[in-house]
């Protein structure tokens, strides 16, 4: 029987497996399929048809009202009749009943006039219909920002473990040059054992970047709209990055201030704010309606004594608890409040596209210090095995030589992905489209 360590090991073999027999997915791949898949994008959708439905409804009082209605009623009632009244024969009834009542017909009624109420809360639903329609632009841009930002850390984890693979491998032939020396007797034990110590690290980072890339796995699926723990492999591009152009702050920050969804959302919602208070205000004035109705009344299944009425009215509001004033207090509190919002956005948007563009330029100006900085230590690491051959350099400077170069290269192979998120971040701080 396999020991459970055992079965751990296959399990985590089996992983790499799973992945190779999947297609690889470019980035283009990712995003389609996170158009498809993302639940955030059909919440989205399923907003916007929300507020279109309530354009509709809000269009619905402009229109008439008709009900059908048809009833039966068995009723019975005390007569009270005049006193002194006498009827034939002297018998005056004190119960009217039980009579049979069937009722059928068609009645109608229309606003003719509420001062603006209709026509407020109509802009209202249009104003909303609009911010929910641009929140579901900026849930698909989040989108797309979450699966780029995702895809390259994925590539970036997979790079950072081929690196973390390559200094195990040269720390390996580093620990066979030091058993070759200490055979030869021109070293102590001790470097051998300081060799052994720094294979056994190598390989614990080898583990760790194996780990990484299995979590950025799972965040890349997630982003996508799939189970974590679906097999995945990504065909990450191997062209060197496109410079980054000159940003000029200003520029981009009005450019982010002009296409951002989240502040047309922002203000579409200060505007349906606005609509909310005059349709508050038009609920304290009077309604001019009209109405009519047409339909049969009698004691028989099959009524045949005719009824209607047609006429106009005015409904004037009196008192109602204040009720309608603390309405209208509270859609002007709801109107500032949406205004301030939309001034809070506007700020931090300024703020995300400064901030974008700063990481943006510290991404792109780390790549060439990072290169300087592998081909430095790559050399560096040369001559100070060249030395440890020959006996002039000892182990120390053997290992902090080839630490300071998987460090360099680590940082090397990070650092374009990290510059292709900080592009991604930046169109995304200033509202660029695809």
């Amino acid at each position: 029987m396999k020991t459970p360590s055992v079965l751990l090991v296959l399990a985590l073999a089996a992983v790499p497996a799973a992945r190779a027999q999947s297609p690889a997915l470019s980035l283009e791949d990712c995003l389609k399929l996170a158009a498809e898949k993302q639940p955030a994008l059909v919440a989205a959708q399923a907003g916007v048809a929300a507020a279109a439905a309530a354009v509709g409804e809000a269009h619905a009082p402009y229109y008439p009202s008709l009900d059908l209605n048809a009833g039966y009623h068995r009723w019975q009632r005390r007569a009270f009749l005049p006193s002194g009244l006498v009827l034939p024969g002297g018998h005056l009834p004190g119960l009217i009943g039980p009579l049979d009542d069937w009722t059928g017909g068609v009645s109608s009624r229309v606003t003719l006039y509420d001062f603006g109420e209709r026509r407020a809360g109509l802009d209202a639903a249009v104003a909303r219909r609009a911010a929910a329609s641009a929140d579901a632009v900026a849930a698909q841009a989040d989108v797309r920002l979450s699966v780029q930002t995702a895809f390259y850390t994925l590539a970036a984890a997979e790079d950072m473990q081929v690196v973390a693979q390559k200094n195990l491998d040269r720390t390996q032939r580093h620990l066979r040059l030091a058993e070759a020396r200490r055979q030869s007797g021109a070293v102590p034990q001790a470097d051998v054992l300081r060799m052994q110590a720094e294979v056994a690290a190598a390989d614990l980072q080898v583990i760790g970047a194996r780990s990484r890339v299995r979590i950025a796995t799972g965040q890349l699926n997630t982003a996508i709209g799939r189970p974590a723990e679906t097999p995945l492999a990504i065909a990450a591009p191997a062209v060197a990055p496109p410079p980054a152009d000159a940003i000029d702050p200003a520029a981009a920050a009005d450019r982010a201030l002009a296409h951002r969804p989240e502040l047309a959302s922002a203000e579409k919602r200060a505007e349906a704010a606005k609509a909310g208070v005059a349709a508050a205000r038009a609920a304290r004035t009077p309604k001019l309606r009209a109405d009519g109705s047409y339909g049969w009344n009698d004691t028989g299944f099959l009524p045949e004594t005719r009824e209607w009425q047609a006429g106009l009215s005015i409904d004037l509001p009196v008192f109602d608890g204040g009720s309608r004033a603390h309405r209208l207090a509270r859609s002007r509190a709801e109107q500032a409040r949406e205004e301030s919002r939309l001034e809070a956005q506007r700020l931090q948007v300024r703020q995300e596209v400064w901030a974008a563009a700063t990481e943006l330029d510290r991404a792109w100006a780390s790549i060439a210090a990072n290169e300087t900085a592998v081909k430095a230590s790559a050399e560096s690491l040369r001559v100070v095995q060249e030395r440890y051959e020959s006996g002039a350099a000892v182990i120390t400077d053997l290992l902090d030589t080839q630490t300071a170069l998987a460090r360099a290269e680590a940082s090397l192979a990070g650092a374009r992905w990290d510059y292709l998120a900080a592009r991604a971040a930046f169109d995304r701080a200033t509202g660029a489209t695809p």
